[in-house]
């Protein structure tokens, strides 16, 4: 699984910052605070050579820790630092645990997964997934911001699955290696791939329709979304712009390169600052 996209905090492999300096000051804090505690859950589930039952195991641990952490227990030393600091926003922003919680659940199905080599079935399931493994994150952050009216869930929901989806597609040559398999099972049947052979969809002259019906989708569901930019007040709003951006720029580089991000990783790099803001501004 990817980390969600959050809104500095960066590592390497991901496309969007962190609590940047655009997001209010006052709110940096807790969003670092929900970034770490799922980049940890997430290098838990995925990171170094740990078999399964040692991965769930350690997510069950973790999992005891936040309920610690809302209950006024004591947690762990393993993981006191991102307690501590997820504590101090929990107190100060009354944080909700339902969607930290279905984080791990997210992180926990992916290690099953992973382990069994079973992929999606189709876009339904992989749409319940995303709604454990995404939406949770633009869920929390809407409550920073003090927005909860309904069409701004949805709107953020819509946001957070996107990118999630072009994450899955920008990385889809280092997934597939891994045993991630995110592709659907009846997308891959409709387009001629078999979803039993992962290790020939690189190879397979029908994978570039069907990543571009993916990409589609991908798109289409982030423009459900993009009203949230006018909902979201402030700078917060254009730290929000440029991720739906950034989102978008992505599946441009996967299409420009003829749908085939097996082979080379589409990504964004420094000189992509420019048309970002411009298409930003036009929002």
């Amino acid at each position: 699984m990817k980390a969600p996209a959050l809104p500095d905090v960066r590592t390497p492999e991901e496309n969007f910052p962190v609590a940047s300096w655009l997001c209010p000051a006052r709110l940096r804090p807790p969003i670092a605070a929900i970034y770490w505690f799922a980049r940890t859950a997430d290098d838990l589930a995925d990171e170094g050579t740990a078999p399964a039952a040692q991965r769930l195991a350690d997510l069950d641990a973790y999992q005891a820790d936040l309920a610690a952490c809302f209950g006024g227990g004591a947690v762990s030393a393993r993981w006191r630092p991102v307690f501590e600091r997820l504590g101090l926003a929990v107190r100060e922003f009354a944080l909700p645990q339902a969607p930290l919680a279905a984080l791990l659940s997210a992180f926990r199905q992916d290690v099953v997964k992973t382990a069994e080599g079973a992929g999606y079935a189709d876009r339904a399931e992989l749409l319940d997934y995303c709604s454990r493994s995404a939406n949770p994150v633009g869920r929390l952050l809407l409550h920073l911001y003090g927005l909860a009216e309904p069409r701004a869930l949805a709107c953020s929901d819509s946001i957070c699955t996107a990118l999630q989806l072009t994450n899955f597609w920008q990385d889809l040559g280092v997934d597939v290696a891994r045993g991630r398999l995110y592709l659907p099972a009846q997308d891959c049947r409709e387009h001629g791939l078999d979803p039993r052979r992962p290790q020939r969809w690189a190879s397979d002259p029908a994978a570039p329709r069907l990543v571009a019906s993916l990409v589609h989708w991908a798109r289409q569901t982030m423009e459900q979304g993009t009203p949230l930019v006018h909902m979201v007040p402030g700078r917060a709003g254009w730290e929000l712009r440029l991720v739906v951006q950034g989102g978008a720029r992505i599946l441009d580089r996967i299409e420009a390169g003829g749908f085939d991000p097996f082979r080379v990783r589409p990504r964004l790099r420094r000189r992509d600052l420019v048309p970002l803001l411009w298409r930003a501004l036009q929002m």
